[in-house]
């Protein structure tokens, strides 16, 4: 316990603090399809970052989250966090998810404490995402690239970090049943790796 009130930034970020990785971690699309765990954990990866920004809004945080432009040539028009590959000249998992988020929605590096990180997310599109924990201090501002962003919004921490609001579903991919998590908000689908990165830090730091 500590002193923070429930689903705040304080409360997020102590709970980051606290929380101990167990060896081996990971964590992927395979999770929720065992029969592509072998496939996927063997396969040659890309390395990429994401942040993962919760704003302090007081005792209410919110995670900030894009929607993809559709003009995207892969994963357009889905809900995302902010994040690319990680180029030779970042150097690290941190400086690439703090420069993609600066790239994708102009969000000054001063402006978020990074806290941790959970551990890597395989991606069916072949990618080994890194997701970087960050408090975004307000106030701040943001603005999309018209090139990869359509909009940029935020949705409370309470909502997601309730697994009444975790669905678990599925869609067929190249003749195959493929599972996945969906966390409908409103108009908004999150759906994917964005969600299994959420299911993931529920798991870890709120259960």
């Amino acid at each position: 316990m500590n002193e923070f009130p429930a689903f705040s930034a304080g409360d997020f970020a102590e709970r980051v603090r606290q929380w101990r990785p167990s060896h081996n971690d990971l964590t992927g699309d395979h999770s929720l399809n065992p029969d592509i765990t072998q496939l996927m954990t063997m396969a040659k990866m890309r390395d990429a970052a994401v942040l993962v920004p919760v704003v302090d809004r007081g005792s209410g945080a919110t995670l900030l989250l894009t929607q993809r432009t559709d003009t995207l040539r892969k994963h357009s028009g889905q809900i995302a966090f902010p994040g690319g590959a990680i180029d030779p000249e970042d150097g690290t998992a941190e400086r690439a998810a703090l420069r993609e988020a600066n790239e994708e929605i102009g969000l000054a590096a001063d402006r978020a404490e990074i806290i941790g990180n959970l551990p890597r997310y395989l991606t069916g599109s072949g990618f080994s995402i890194t997701p970087i924990l960050a408090v975004v201090k307000t106030p701040f501002d943001v603005h999309p690239n018209p090139d990869e962003v359509a909009d940029i919004f935020e949705v409370p921490l309470s909502f997601l970090m309730n697994p009444e609001n975790h669905r678990r579903e599925s869609r067929l991919f190249n003749g195959k049943e493929r599972f996945y998590y969906a966390m409908p908000y409103h108009e908004r689908f999150i759906w994917g790796a964005t969600a299994g990165i959420i299911r993931g830090l529920y798991e870890r730091l709120y259960v």
